[in-house]
């Protein structure tokens, strides 16, 4: 059986757990570090690149602090998210707001921190203009619908997804700009998620840059900048292979200079806004077996549940599970390892073969970084665990406590309502 490698030792896990109490989520500073230097190399030789770092992926503002001292932005999608990246010193072309079906005061918000409007819908253009006003600098997300084939259950198909405007609403969209007073413009597409493949991520990037032209030619708009998305993924299961950013880079760089260098569009801007590979893979779900429980399975219950992780849950995804202390043992059991949620798709694994596992054994699911605590909700009255980061010194902080009753209860007015 295929393993995969924890970003740090099995006896430093343990001794966290001892410290802390299960569940948790551990995050790796070193190696979101690392891959935000990774992916900004890929992509030096693009003028003035950014990555805005999705904070729906993992909004907790110490990984905000960390992706702005390594030089990147936030990718903003509600008033929440725009806070956390305020809290955290950015502002400006630093943040990109892009966000659907968009109340006012979201909108107020984010002009208020000088943040690059990305608008999901022509419609939103005058919404814009009368509820906040219009700035200079204006973006629009574009949805291909069946001319860009692709998506996943993650994010769908181009043309049943919700976001973005189609090819001639967009030139509708920016010719209507034009006239309200706008001056300058981005454009902006996301049309897959969890990505491996690097050839579809450079199509994109054609795709795109081949819009920016059209714009040029028709309207005589020079956009500024095209936010490419973000969709870039990681390798889940064992087996599978990382994304080449390498490979990425240069192939996107090929094209940028096949149609945009021609076009007089060389100092186009380029921007992503990666959540997914940011902090996808360096980040663990600790969890205890508690409970063992064999019927037509054999099932193992853990003290995490749903409320900690619920993209098995919910996509059917694959997240690893290594059982500590037993890396070496034969993976000769088959289990579904479960929450304790009265809702029967609360399992961490299906029929997945592992180390024999007893009450009191350390589980680690990988890869949970991103999409992990960030989906957290209260079904059954369940609290959303702790978050822990373990820094590049060895040391160990806690950056979001676990939820308690008085948490959940806070919002509700019951005389003779107890937390414990």
């Amino acid at each position: 059986m295929a393993e995969k490698q924890l970003f740090c030792t099995e006896a430093k896990i343990q001794e966290i757990a001892a410290a802390y109490g299960t569940p948790f989520h551990l995050y790796d500073e070193a190696g979101i570090r690392s891959m935000a230097q990774r992916l900004q190399a890929a992509f030096a030789w693009a003028p003035a690149f950014r990555e805005h770092y999705a904070v729906k992926a993992l909004p907790n503002p110490h990984i905000l602090a960390i992706m702005q001292e390594e030089g990147l932005g936030a990718d903003c999608s509600s008033l929440a998210e725009l806070l956390l990246a305020e809290a955290t010193g950015m502002h400006g072309a630093e943040i990109c707001f892009t966000s659907n079906n968009t109340p006012p005061e979201e909108y107020i918000k984010a002009r208020s921190l000088g943040a690059i409007i990305n608008l999901d819908d022509i419609t939103h253009l005058d919404f814009l203009e009368k509820t906040a006003g219009l700035p200079e600098l204006l973006s629009f997300r574009y949805n291909p619908g069946p001319q860009r084939s692709g998506g996943n259950a993650i994010i769908g198909t181009p043309e049943e997804a919700k976001y973005g405007l189609t090819h001639e609403q967009l030139l509708q969209a920016v010719s209507r700009a034009q006239a309200k007073g706008v001056k300058r413009f981005g454009l902006h597409t996301m049309v897959v998620s969890n990505e491996l493949q690097s050839d579809y991520l450079i199509g994109t990037a054609t795709m795109m840059f081949e819009l920016a032209v059209e714009l040029k030619d028709k309207l005589g708009v020079a956009v500024e900048f095209i936010n490419l998305g973000g969709g870039l993924g990681l390798a889940y299961r064992p087996e599978e292979s990382d994304i080449n950013l390498t490979a990425l880079g240069e192939g996107i760089k090929r094209e940028y200079q096949r149609l945009l260098t021609p076009a007089g569009l060389d100092n186009v801007s380029l921007s992503m806004e990666s959540g997914r590979l940011m902090t996808g893979p360096f980040g663990l779900l600790v969890t205890r077996a508690i409970h063992t429980k064999d019927t037509y399975k054999h099932y193992i219950g853990v003290d995490a549940c749903m409320a900690n992780l619920m993209r098995p849950a919910l996509y059917n995804a694959y997240h690893h599970i290594t059982v500590l202390g037993k890396a070496q043992a034969p993976h000769d059991h088959v289990y579904d390892v479960v929450g304790s949620l009265c809702e029967n798709n609360d399992k961490f694994a299906i029929d997945r073969q592992l180390p024999e596992i007893a009450v009191g054994d350390l589980l680690a699911i990988h890869d949970t970084g991103a999409h992990g605590s960030a989906m957290g909700f209260n079904y059954n009255g369940k609290l959303r665990c702790q978050e822990l980061l373990l820094k590049t010194d060895g040391s160990v902080q806690l950056i979001r406590r676990a939820e308690t009753l008085a948490d959940l209860f806070a919002t509700l007015d019951f005389p003779g309502l107890k937390t414990c």
